[in-house]
C-alpha cells in the first residue's frame, strides 16, 4: 500500500527514534511511505486559538500535498496530536465549499489545492493497522510474539475524542485499537483508569505542576495494574510519559520507572527487529527489562 506520509514535526525533533522505528517496519508491513518532507506543522491545535484560517490553510497545503501523491491511498500520520489537529481542520474546510475555497487562495502560488473529497483518508498509523491493513493480516507478519508481556495501552486525548469528527460513527471501536493490537502481537492488554485521559502536555508550560501530576498519576496506575510497559501512539504523550516521568514521580511521591514504548517500536519488537534498531536504548526510561523479556521469549 502506497501512502503519503505525514511524520509530524516532534518524531523527527524530539522523538527520532519514532521516525526511524516508522521507516523500519513500514517494509515489513508491505506499506510505501511517500515523506511529505516540505510539510508543515498541523498547529497542534495551538495556532487555530488565534488564527483559524492560518492553521487552515497550513493543514490544506499537506493535504493538497498528499493528494498530489500519485497512487497513494491516502495519508498516514504518526501522531495523535496531529490526527486530532488535522480532523478539526479537515472538517472546516470539507464543511463550507466557499471557506474552502477562500483558503486555497492562499495555496496558489504553489500551483496547489485541496479537494474535499469522501474517498480521500488521514489516519493514524493505529488507524491504518487495524482498518487498512487488518489484525487478522497483522498477526501473520509476526515472527517475535509478545507474549508475557503486559503492556498498558496510553491513547491519550486527541485520537478518541471528539468521537464524531474522528469518525467514531463509522468506526466505533477506535478507542479499543491499542488494545486489539497488543493483543494481536501477543501480549496481553492491560485495562487501567489513565488509559484514555490527557498526559497532562498541553498545560506543561502554563501549570508544570497540573501536568506532571497527570502524567505521574497515570504510570503510577499502570504499575499498579501490573503492566511491564506503557505504549502510545503520540509522541508528545511520550514526552509527558517518558522524558519527564523523573520529575512527575515527585508529584505523585513514589517511584516510577515504567518504560514507554512507541506504537511502531512495539510493533518492530513482534515483526522480528531488534531493540537497536528500533531506537529502543533512546528512551528516558531505561526499556532495557522490556528487552530482556523480548529476548527471553524468542530464546525459549
Amino acid at each position: 500500500m502506497k501512502v503519503a506520509y505525514w511524520p509530524g514535526c516532534v518524531s523527527r525533533g524530539f522523538t527520532p527514534e519514532l521516525h526511524g522505528s516508522m521507516a523500519k517496519i513500514a517494509p515489513l508491513l508491505d506499506l510505501e511511505l511517500v515523506e511529505l518532507d516540505r510539510a508543515n506543522c498541523c498547529g497542534a491545535g495551538v495556532i487555530a486559538e488565534h488564527n483559524q484560517e492560518l492553521v487552515d490553510a497550513l493543514n490544506a497545503r499537506t493535504f493538497a500535498m498528499a493528494q498530489s501523491v500519485d497512487g497513494a491511498a491516502g495519508m498516514m500520520n504518526i501522531c495523535s496530536t496531529c490526527q486530532g489537529a488535522q480532523s478539526e481542520c479537515q472538517e472546516r474546510l470539507d464543511a463550507s465549499s466557499s471557506y474552502r475555497s477562500d483558503v486555497n487562495t492562499h495555496l496558489q502560488p504553489e500551483g496547489l489545492t485541496y479537494e474535499a473529497d469522501d474517498t480521500w483518508w488521514n489516519k493514524n498509523l493505529l488507524w491504518l493497522l487495524v482498518e487498512e491493513i487488518g489484525l487478522e493480516a497483522l498477526s501473520e507478519r509476526v515472527k517475535r510474539p509478545l507474549e508475557g508481556l503486559r503492556i498498558a495501552p496510553f491513547y491519550g486525548c486527541y485520537i478518541v475524542r471528539p468521537t464524531k469528527r474522528l469518525g467514531f460513527d463509522e468506526h466505533p471501536d477506535r478507542d479499543n485499537y491499542l488494545g486489539q493490537v497488543i493483543e494481536c502481537l501477543g501480549a496481553e492488554a492491560v485495562e487501567y483508569a489513565g488509559a484514555r485521559k490527557c498526559c497532562g502536555f498541553p498545560v506543561i508550560t502554563m501549570n508544570r505542576t497540573t501536568s506532571l501530576r497527570q502524567a505521574g498519576r497515570h504510570v503510577a496506575d499502570a504499575l499498579d495494574a501490573g503492566a511491564d510497559c506503557l505504549v502510545t501512539p503520540c509522541p508528545l504523550c511520550h514526552l509527558n510519559l517518558d522524558m519527564q516521568q523523573p520529575a512527575a514521580a515527585q508529584f505523585v511521591e513514589r517511584d516510577l520507572d515504567l518504560p514507554v514504548l512507541h506504537l511502531p517500536q512495539m510493533v518492530g519488537l513482534a515483526l522480528g527487529l531488534e531493540p537497536k534498531e528500533l531506537g529502543m536504548g533512546k528512551h528516558v526510561v531505561s526499556a532495557r527489562e522490556v528487552v530482556r523479556k523480548v529476548t527471553q521469549l524468542a530464546a525459549a
